[in-house]
């Protein structure tokens, strides 16, 4: 457990902020890969993955904020920590899918074949940037002595996070990193297989987030807020797991094939 990476004495990096910015940059490298592949507009593809980077940066933010407001109106340094930290990642999901549907529409570009080039870089990215909450001490798990079990001892990330230390915790950084890797290598493997469709990449990853997410929850120990008997991750993912299931359906029964948006894509 490393959150600083260099500590340069009037400046100072860490481990986080740098594993999520690659996070960000190799998500959006993988996107512009497969862009090229489906002769979409390049361009068009890299102005949308920016708008999507600070879009999820904000919505993360805000999704905290929200969730955690008792506690930030109540001690008011904590806005310190929420410009230091990563958010919430469904709040930076919906904020990104919102302004990227508002992008598309506005340049005529097809929407869920740009929302399938995407999906898997989102994975990728996502896996990164769990990797930062390990190296940083956040989204920890529930006390456990499984023989995976992780224990910090990083005063830094106690004071700066919360996180428990001299405890076997579950690793639930990892759980979440080898799951997105999991859905990563399903939807690379899985996208030429079968019935094809324009969404069919998108919506298969956010119904396995959204499944594996809300099963990771029940290890997760760290404060993130409550709807009813749920945390709001899961309560947003039983949102999301239907929705899904019912794009999906809907989706596979347009007709169409795929290579028209390409087509379309490339006059917009």
């Amino acid at each position: 457990m490393h959150p600083i990476l260099l500590d340069l004495g009037p400046a100072t990096i860490y481990t986080y902020g740098v594993l999520l910015a690659a996070a960000y940059l190799l998500g959006l490298q993988l996107a512009m890969v497969r862009a090229k592949a489906r002769g979409l507009d390049q361009t068009r593809v890299l102005d949308l993955g920016i708008y999507i980077i600070i879009s999820a940066l904000v919505g993360a933010k805000l999704l905290l904020l929200i969730v955690d407001f008792d506690s930030f109106t109540s001690n008011p340094r904590e806005l310190l920590n929420l410009a230091r930290s990563g958010g919430v990642f469904y709040g930076g999901l919906i904020a990104a899918v919102a302004v990227a549907l508002w992008y598309l529409r506005r340049h005529r570009m097809p929407v869920w074949t740009v929302t399938d080039i995407f999906a898997p870089g989102i994975a990728l990215g996502h896996v990164i940037g769990r990797l930062g909450c390990l190296f940083a001490g956040c989204c920890f798990g529930r006390p456990t002595d499984v023989p995976w079990a992780i224990t910090f001892h990083s005063e830094f990330a106690a004071r700066n996070v919360g996180t428990p230390l001299g405890i076997p915790l579950h690793p639930t950084q990892l759980y979440e990193a080898g799951a997105e890797l999991l859905i990563l290598f399903v939807l690379l493997f899985t996208e030429r297989r079968g019935r094809s469709f324009p969404g069919r990449t998108f919506w298969t990853y956010m119904l396995l987030y959204g499944v594996s997410r809300f099963i990771i929850e029940f290890y997760r120990y760290d404060p993130r807020g409550m709807v009813g008997i749920f945390s709001t991750s899961q309560f947003v993912s039983l949102l999301i797991v239907p929705l899904s299931l019912v794009m999906l359906f809907m989706l596979s029964r347009r007709t169409g094939p795929a290579p028209a948006d390409a087509r379309s894509a490339r006059a917009a």
